[in-house]
C-alpha cells in the first residue's frame, strides 16, 4: 500500500516539475483548445534591423511584428504573411516570397519561414512638367491631379500626365513678386472633398503676408470660385522684401498653420523672432472650422499664450529665421529653417508641444548668433542641422521637404528628405527614439538648384528645381 502511494506522489511530483520547467521561449507555445498557433521566423536580415511583417487572417485578425516570434491563441483557418521590404541606409532588404499563406489548425502549430537577402536602392527622377516660377505642389489626399502653385499668382493643374491650359486660380493682379515674395503655397482643407475649400498663401503690392480661403467651382473641380474668397489673416512685413517664411498647411489636429520669416534684414534687426508681441518669425495656428467676415478665425484655446497679455496668441511657436518649408507626419512636426551664415537647421518636435522657441537670433542652430557663449535657457535646439559656412561645400539655404508616405517605394516610409538651394543634392535622414539615423545621400540626375518639394495626393514626392522643372522622385530602373 505504501509502494503504490509513493509511486503516486512521486508521478504527481514529476508531472509538476515537468510543468513548471516546460515555459521555453524558443519553442511554439501550445495553442489553448480549440485554436492553434502560428510560428514567424526570420533569416537573412542584419542584427538590429527590425523587419515589417504583416499577419492577417479570420476575424479580422491583424498584427504586425518586427522580430521572428510564435503568435499563439489564433483562430483556425486560413492566415496571409506578408513582408514589406525594409531600408538601411540605402540598401534595400525584401524577402524571396514577399507574400505567404498559412493555414492554422486547432491544437497546432503552422511555421512560415522568411529568408531575406539586399540590393542596393537607387532613385531617379522624372519630368512631370515645365512651369516657369514654379514654387509648390500639391494635391487633396488621394486625388489623382496635381496642383503647381506659380509664383507670379496662378495655380495650375496637371490632370492624367497633362498641364491643364486654364489655370485653376490666376490672382497675378494682386501678388507681389518683389524680392522673395509671391504667391508662395497652397493647402486644401482636410474636409475639401464635402466644403470644397483650399488656403493660399502670397505677399501683396503693400508687402504684407496674406492668408485667403478659396473655394472650388460646383461646376467644374478644376476651376476656383472667383468671387468665394475670404481673407483669413494679414500680417505687416515692413521694409526689406525677403524671409517670408512661405507654407500654409493643415496640421493633424484640424488646425491651420503657417510659417513666417523674422521680416528680414541680415541677424533679424528689429528682434522679430524672439517678441512675442510679433506674429514674425513665428509658426502661428488658427482654427478655421467655421470662418466667416465678421471672424475669419479662432484662436484654438490649447494654443500657448492665451490670455498671456503682450503676447500674441495665435503664436504656436518662436525662434524661427526663415521657415521656408515645414512638413507634417502623423503627430509630429519637421521645421526646415534657413540659417545666416552657419547653419542650415531642421527642428523637429511633436504638434502637441506648445510655446518652443527654436532659438533665433540668440542662436544660429547650436551655436550662439554673433557671440561667444549665450543663455540656451528656454531654448530648444535643433534635432539636425549641417554647416554650410562660406565655401558653400554643404550648400546655402535649406529646402525642407517631406517624410515619405507613400506607396510606390516602400522602403522609404519614415524617411524625411531634404535639399539645399545651392547645394542640389537629394538627402534623407531617419528620425527614431529622439535621434537622427540612417543619414544618406541619393545620387539623382543633376537638376539645377531645387527650391521646393512637393506632395501628391497619393504621398508621392517631387522636387521644383529653379529652372522651373517638376520631377517626381521614382525608384531608378535597373541596370
Amino acid at each position: 500500500m505504501l509502494t503504490s502511494y509513493l509511486r503516486t506522489l512521486l508521478a504527481t511530483l514529476a508531472l509538476l516539475l515537468l510543468s513548471a520547467c516546460g515555459s521555453d521561449d524558443d519553442q511554439p507555445s501550445t495553442p489553448p483548445g480549440g485554436s492553434g498557433a502560428l510560428t514567424v521566423n526570420l533569416a537573412g536580415l542584419p542584427a538590429g534591423l527590425p523587419a515589417a511583417v504583416r499577419i492577417s487572417g479570420p476575424a479580422s485578425y491583424a498584427k504586425t511584428i518586427g522580430s521572428g516570434q510564435t503568435l499563439s491563441g489564433l483562430a483556425p483557418g486560413n492566415y496571409t504573411v506578408s513582408a514589406d521590404s525594409i531600408l538601411s541606409g540605402n540598401l534595400s532588404w525584401s524577402a524571396a516570397t514577399p507574400v505567404q499563406n498559412a493555414t492554422v489548425a486547432a491544437d497546432s502549430n503552422a511555421v512560415v519561414n522568411i529568408s531575406y537577402s539586399s540590393t542596393t536602392l537607387a532613385l531617379a527622377v522624372r519630368e512631370v512638367a515645365n512651369v516657369s516660377g514654379a514654387v509648390f505642389l500639391t494635391a487633396p489626399s488621394g486625388d489623382t491631379r496635381q496642383f503647381i502653385v506659380e509664383r507670379s499668382g496662378r495655380i495650375l493643374v496637371i490632370q492624367d500626365g497633362a498641364l491643364l491650359g486654364t489655370p485653376f486660380l490666376d490672382i497675378r493682379n494682386r501678388v507681389a513678386t518683389v524680392g522673395e515674395g509671391g504667391l508662395l503655397s497652397m493647402a486644401f482643407h482636410p474636409d475639401y472633398a464635402r466644403n470644397g475649400w483650399f488656403f493660399i498663401y502670397f505677399t501683396d503690392a503693400a508687402n504684407n503676408i496674406v492668408v485667403e480661403r478659396h473655394s472650388v467651382s460646383s461646376a467644374n473641380r478644376n476651376l476656383a470660385e472667383p468671387s468665394a474668397v475670404l481673407e483669413i489673416i494679414r500680417i505687416p512685413h515692413p521694409g526689406a522684401t525677403n524671409h517670408y517664411g512661405g507654407l500654409v498647411s493643415f496640421g493633424p489636429d484640424g488646425m491651420l498653420y503657417l510659417a513666417t520669416g523674422d521680416g528680414g534684414g541680415t541677424g533679424d534687426p528689429q528682434g522679430n523672432a524672439q517678441n512675442l508681441n510679433s506674429l514674425l518669425g513665428k509658426m502661428l495656428r488658427l482654427d478655421v472650422a467655421d470662418s466667416r467676415g465678421v471672424q475669419p478665425y479662432l484662436i484654438p484655446p490649447s494654443n500657448p499664450f492665451v490670455g498671456q497679455g503682450g503676447r500674441r496668441a495665435e503664436i504656436w511657436a518662436s525662434g524661427l529665421r526663415n521657415p521656408w518649408r515645414y512638413a507634417f507626419d502623423g503627430d509630429r512636426l519637421y521645421i526646415a529653417d534657413v540659417g545666416q551664415a552657419r547653419r542650415e537647421e531642421v527642428d523637429i518636435a511633436s504638434v502637441k508641444q506648445a510655446g518652443l522657441n527654436y532659438g533665433w537670433n540668440t542662436m544660429e542652430g547650436t551655436l550662439c548668433y554673433n557671440a561667444a557663449i549665450c543663455n540656451k535657457n528656454g531654448l530648444t535646439l535643433p534635432a539636425f542641422e549641417y554647416d554650410h559656412g562660406n565655401n558653400n561645400v554643404n550648400g546655402c539655404s535649406i529646402t525642407g521637404g517631406f517624410v515619405y508616405r507613400g506607396k510606390a517605394i516602400s522602403e522609404l516610409a519614415g524617411r524625411y528628405f531634404y535639399s539645399d538651394y545651392c547645394g542640389g543634392y537629394l538627402k534623407s535622414f531617419l528620425y527614431k527614439d529622439d535621434s537622427v539615423t540612417e543619414q544618406t545621400s541619393w545620387a539623382i540626375a543633376d537638376i539645377d538648384a531645387i527650391q521646393s518639394f512637393g506632395q501628391d495626393g497619393d504621398g508621392e514626392l517631387y522636387l521644383i528645381a529653379a529652372t522651373g522643372k517638376v520631377y517626381r522622385i521614382v525608384r531608378a530602373p535597373k541596370a
